[in-house]
């Protein structure tokens, strides 16, 4: 194992997931696979759910309260805290830790439509405070997050912040007015493409394939073609261009597509995703 345990090194940190939750332990996995930080200063809480307590521990050899300490000492103790209740828990769990925080400390948000103005409010307006929105394929290391800073944030709490996020797939540093837009794009996107996976294989049992075929040939194609957008480097337009042989069948297909409104309807969906994303944000504010 490589930890370089000085005081100024990730390796030295000690974490504290509060919330255990699926994007908590693909965060937790990604930094443990990485061997960024060893697992016994890794520590997941949740309000009661031992079984899950249990899990996270053989899984991983995190610290949980079934290891001898409080939720509350683990919070006190962390050098980084990860904020990833449920949303509709989030306000009241926030004035709970209120209490048990230092101003060292730092505060690594995952909560949907939870400001960085709004944890403040809740925690102090002196604590470091990121904001961040990972997608679901963080958990198989595949994950786009978007990355806002408060001005509390040190330049090593920032270099910590984005090694941990590397771990889970990609990351980028974004104005924290971009955060709704880019829940629109990365954050819900994927569930676009399953639903977009999910007609072609009905399609597909349409024309006679059975629906083990029908899910093979679709996630392999669909799988092709963004490898191939990422290995080959060109436009997902050009790509699509040599596909496309004059009055062929791709074009049949791509007109067609067009004709019942296909590009309008995905463009009407990712916009309703941002709004909706801005009027959780503000019910949430509300709560405060």
């Amino acid at each position: 194992m490589s930890f370089h345990n000085d005081s100024s090194s990730i390796a030295s940190q000690r974490i504290c997931f509060y919330g255990a939750g699926s994007m908590a332990e693909a965060i937790a996995r990604g930094i443990l696979s990485q061997e960024l930080v060893p697992s016994k200063q890794i520590s997941m809480i949740n309000r009661s759910n031992k079984e899950r307590q249990q899990e996270l521990h053989l899984l991983y050899g995190v610290q949980t309260a079934m290891q001898g300490k409080t939720n509350e000492q683990y919070l006190q103790e962390a050098d980084i805290i990860f904020l990833a209740m449920k949303p509709k828990d989030a306000v009241s769990a926030l004035r709970e830790l209120k209490p048990l925080l230092r101003p060292s400390q730092l505060i690594i948000s995952v909560i949907a439509g939870l400001s960085i103005v709004g944890i403040q409010k809740l925690l102090g307006s002196d604590m470091a405070i990121v904001r961040t929105m990972p997608n679901t394929s963080s958990t198989i290391g595949l994950g786009v997050t978007g990355i806002s800073y408060s001005d509390s944030v040190t330049e090593q709490q920032r270099f910590m912040t984005e090694m941990m996020f590397d771990s889970t797939g990609i990351y980028v540093v974004i104005e924290e007015s971009m955060q709704d837009a880019i829940t629109s794009i990365t954050g819900s996107g994927p569930a676009y493409i399953y639903y977009m996976m999910e007609i072609m294989m009905k399609g597909a049992q349409k024309a006679g394939f059975t629906s083990e075929q029908a899910e093979q040939l679709v996630t392999q194609t669909v799988l092709g073609a963004a490898t191939m957008v990422q290995q080959t480097k060109e436009q997902p337009a050009a790509l699509r261009r040599k596909v496309s042989s004059p009055n062929g069948t791709t074009q049949a297909a791509i007109e067609t597509m067009s004709a019942h409104g296909l590009e309008g309807a995905l463009l009407a969906g990712i916009e309703r995703c941002a709004e909706r994303a801005a009027e959780i944000g503000r019910s949430i504010e509300e709560d405060i």
